[in-house]
């Protein structure tokens, strides 16, 4: 997204928040130089500790930091490689005139603008001088002192209204092929379908295939050869009631898919569906963990909040407790499916936590849900699949338009980033829930306000 042509490189300077976001950003600036303010480098010292991602991610920085650093770094700067720009740290000595005048305050933001206005100054090359920054009014500052500013947008999805959604509609599908693959005991070869209707062929995409008589739900296999028609199933007293979870529930179950994200706005069963099916394959699995992102109200730490660390987090895993709790209720308290659940938890084959709670641990044959997954960076969704060991499967789901992360958006989120990246891949399956089933009056809420 930065690349420019070799002979008119720019300079960016950057916001302590792009760093958080992507401790390696340093390395998506291809030929363009790269100026990190002192105040920045003083500002992520504050992030160094604790064991959220914010804080892996300040420390990973630091790292990187360290391993080029040198004198140069504070004086012309540090080449990070051949073709590529240089990256150099600026001390700032309290505010410029220009942005004491406008500002008064002096903070880490106006610092930052105070060195992007000095990189201006002293520009002896005449190469642009952009401050790169996650945060909307830091940037509106900026623009309005002259300053040009830009998101980082290295990892941000072009078009969210285009991303996959997991599944296509065949109409007007011929009855002899609708009926064979209705009434098949095996598995319907592809090849003959999939050129004939021209549909994108992706491995594990969900169809619903129809005429005006009959309709079959089915999921082309992930070497493409097959078509396989698909039943609702109900998951530990859970079922299906549209399409669309029953697309889920296939993909939730499937051994051989180890990679699963489903996105859909609140009411659609993401998390229930999530949870049920993983009890139904518990069987093969050394233990379920459910997790969640912790993104504090107005984006204040969760110290603010009263009581000791487990009430602070005790709001935001709430939600996963009342999932767990509907599917309990689906049996009596003496039957054995209920009881199981209680069980599971107190041995602690059942866990559920904080997102960096789980961070650390060995995900060996765990079946691994991360809810929320749209409050995460792409950096982190990373950092999450790449632990995945031998017999793990991970689930990720969330509502690409309802972030609370304050530098996170439809198109920069974590969720949307590996929805784009992912499609057409073996191990992976994904499904778009499009129905609210909670009930009426949330459905009719979640359309119309």
């Amino acid at each position: 997204m930065f690349f420019m042509g070799k002979t008119n490189p720019k300079t960016f300077v950057l916001d302590t928040n792009v760093i958080l976001h992507d401790p390696t950003c340093i390395h998506h600036f291809q030929e363009n130089n790269i100026i990190i303010p002192l105040s920045v480098i003083e500002e992520l010292d504050h992030f160094k500790r604790g064991n959220q991602v914010i804080n892996l991610n300040a420390r990973e920085f630091a790292r990187t930091l360290d391993s080029i650093t040198g004198n140069e770094i504070f004086n012309g700067g540090v080449s990070l490689g051949r073709g590529r720009g240089k990256v150099r740290i600026v001390i700032t000595k309290g505010l410029s005139k220009e942005i004491h005048d406008v500002f008064r305050d002096d903070n880490v933001d106006h610092r930052v603008l105070s060195a992007a206005l000095d990189a201006g100054k002293a520009n002896k090359d005449k190469q642009k001088i952009i401050l790169i920054s996650k945060d909307v009014n830091l940037r509106m500052k900026a623009k309005a002192l002259g300053i040009p500013a830009e998101d980082y947008t290295t990892d941000r999805v072009t078009n969210v209204e285009e991303l996959y959604s997991g599944k296509e509609v065949l109409e007007d599908f011929d009855d002899d092929i609708l009926q064979k693959l209705y009434q098949a005991p095996f598995d319907v070869p592809a090849k003959q379908i999939i050129k004939k209707t021209k549909t994108d062929a992706v491995p594990n995409k969900f169809y619903i295939m129809r005429n005006s008589s009959r309709s079959v739900l089915s999921v082309l296999s992930n070497d493409l050869e097959k078509f396989k028609k698909i039943d609702k199933e109900i998951v530990y007293g859970i079922k299906p009631r549209n399409a669309e979870q029953t697309f889920a529930v296939n993909a939730l179950c499937n051994l051989d898919i180890p990679l699963v994200s489903m996105t859909g706005k609140a009411g659609t069963g993401k998390t229930l569906l999530a949870l049920a099916s993983a009890l139904q394959v518990r069987k093969f699995y050394r233990q379920i963990y459910i997790a969640r992102p912790v993104v504090p109200l107005s984006n204040k730490d969760i110290g603010y909040l009263p009581g000791d660390v487990e009430s602070k987090l005790a709001p935001y895993m709430q939600p996963l407790w009342d999932n767990l709790k509907v599917i309990q209720d689906q049996f009596p308290e003496t039957d054995k499916s209920y009881q199981l659940i209680n069980n599971m938890i107190k041995e602690e084959k059942l866990v559920i936590e904080p997102l960096s709670y789980i961070r650390g641990r060995s995900l060996q044959r765990i079946y691994f849900i991360v809810d929320e997954a749209q409050n995460l960076t792409p950096h982190e969704i990373k950092t999450i699949i790449t632990r995945a060991g031998e017999g793990a499967k991970i689930v990720l789901t969330g509502d690409i338009y309802q972030i609370d992360h304050p530098y996170l958006d439809s198109q920069s989120n974590g969720l949307s980033y590996l929805i784009e990246h992912f499609k057409g891949q073996k191990l992976y399956s994904h499904v778009n829930l499009e129905k609210g089933e909670r009930s009426e009056l949330a459905e009719l809420a979640s359309n119309l306000l």
